[in-house]
């Protein structure tokens, strides 16, 4: 689809066809469907005509790339201490520790549990105003591998507890900005950190121009046939990348069960329940468990019917609170057991789903936040838009009063570890996940839009760089008062979990 096709104006004024011609030769009048193409807003004062290119480049008037270096301060900061107690509401009060310990690791692990704190942050420099469905927490831990329904391994963004629709800035500066912090507490030099962010912006910028020059249909799978991942010369990733492989196939629901699982005496029932390993893995009571199993009857709802025979030949078998990882530790989250006529596992995640921490910082850049109706709907529908394919019993439901979305448990997952990463793979990672990115977004934001405005230099490229290493040392700032607070006694820490 060229840049000479016209777009279609926001308000038709009434319906409109088109001509065609019929194999007898005659004509057939086609109607125009309001809203069957929806022009992408954010272009304010450009032609109706123009073309997503042409309003991309326009952009450019209003928000210059070089812009985007610029973090203004912002009134009403909590800072680091006020941001990790403010998450903490409405958590799992004994587990607030340990997600103060995991965040007190260094700078990266920090900024992983403070999504909230760099969209407020973030409200201090520009955006275009194009509309994306956004990850909100895309920092380079938040990218990995997992199984599709034919047990081909994929890779992509596979967090999305903070998705919403918001700025496609916000989610490119967070990954460039990782970059820079994960490299550092690797061990590379300054120079190499902000290659590899500058990379990042530059994989993402071209490509969403080579997903806009692509037919449609090709450009929304483009991940899943490799044809983006194979343009951004990650060769040096090449080995890291076959041991996730490796490790991944074997992260399963079976492997799983077979090392938190124990028997059960037939006296009791048989079968197998979850072992006790606090505080990661706990028991819970029989009305708790109770009102989780109960909870999946609601939630096969939200399932495609073609799913249901699949789960009708499982039985629930036991129920058990699991800690997840930085960010989410202290929400409530589920592991359920199922087994088949054999006794073989299926485990289901179900995790609570609180309501984005970007949400209260959107308004200021413009954007409006329609109410979710269900949290855990719209992290699902937020993640079945960004990916190429998603968990095929991913759903939601609701425990307690509370939200929840559930989905696979270990489905074949590995994640590369950017802490571990050698300094010449830094760029390498950069580049793969700023073109995992763009991919990403251009689901719901149209590529040539975005395309237009990050053009073919690497003005946006340097721009972000700066704006990530800027940032990266304001995450070290929070992190070291975060520090100074649990040496004086004023947050509680437990750490090595």
């Amino acid at each position: 689809m060229g840049d000479t096709m016209t777009a279609v104006p926001t308000t038709v004024p009434g319906p409109r066809a088109q001509t065609r011609t019929t194999g007898d030769g005659g004509p057939v009048r086609v109607p125009h469907v309001p809203g069957f193409a929806r022009r992408v807003e954010g272009a304010a004062g450009t032609a109706a005509g123009a073309s997503a290119k042409q309003r991309g480049k326009a952009l450019r008037e209003r928000v210059p790339r070089s812009a985007h270096a610029t973090l203004l301060p912002v009134a009403g900061r909590l800072g680091a201490v006020g941001a990790v107690e403010e998450s903490s509401r409405d958590r799992v009060p004994e587990l607030t520790p340990l997600r103060v310990g995991r965040m007190a690791a260094g700078p990266f692990a920090f900024l992983r549990g403070s999504a909230g704190l760099m969209a407020h942050d973030l409200t201090g420099s520009p955006v275009t105003g194009v509309p994306a469905q956004i990850c909100g927490d895309a920092h380079a831990a938040n990218f990995g591998i997992y199984g599709d329904a034919s047990g081909r391994l994929v890779i992509d963004l596979n967090d999305f507890d903070e998705t919403v629709v918001g700025p496609w800035e916000w989610d490119l500066k967070r990954l460039a900005t990782s970059l820079v912090l994960a490299g550092r507490e690797a061990g590379a030099d300054e120079d190499t950190c902000r290659a590899a962010a500058f990379d990042t912006v530059g994989a993402y910028r071209r490509t969403m121009r080579l997903l806009a020059r692509l037919p449609v249909h090709d450009a929304w799978n483009a991940i899943a046939d490799e044809e983006l991942v194979s343009h951004t010369d990650a060769r040096d990733l090449v080995g890291t990348l076959e041991r996730v492989q490796a490790k991944a196939r074997k992260n399963t629901s079976a492997r799983f069960a077979a090392r938190s699982t124990e028997a059960v005496a037939e006296a009791e029932g048989g079968g197998r329940r979850f072992a006790d390993a606090p505080p990661v893995l706990r028991r819970v009571g029989d009305a708790e468990a109770a009102a989780v199993a109960t909870a999946l009857g609601p939630y096969l709802e939200t399932l495609s019917e073609d799913r249901l025979p699949l789960l009708a030949r499982y039985a629930i078998h036991d129920v058990a609170f699991r800690v997840v990882g930085t960010g989410s530790v202290g929400t409530r989250s589920y592991v359920v057991l199922l087994l088949d006529h054999r006794g073989e596992p299926l485990v289901l995640q179900v995790k609570e789903a609180r309501p984005s921490a970007l949400l209260p910082h959107l308004p200021a850049v413009g954007f409006t936040v329609p109410d979710a109706g269900h949290e855990g709907r719209r992290v699902v529908l937020g993640q079945k838009r960004m990916q190429v394919v998603s968990d095929l019993l991913l759903g939601w439901t609701t425990v307690q009063g509370r939200d929840f979305q559930v989905r696979q448990f270990r489905n074949r997952k590995g994640s590369v570890d950017p802490n571990a990463l050698t300094a010449d793979q830094f760029d390498d990672y950069g580049r793969m996940t700023g073109a995992l990115l763009a991919r990403a977004h251009a689901h719901s934001a149209d590529p040539r839009l975005i395309a237009g405005y990050c053009g073919k230099n690497e003005e946006l490229d340097d721009a972000v760089a700066a704006f990530a290493v800027t940032y990266a040392d304001r995450t070290t700032a929070d992190h070291a008062d975060m520090l100074a607070a649990i040496r004086t006694g004023r947050i509680a820490a437990e750490t090595g979990v």
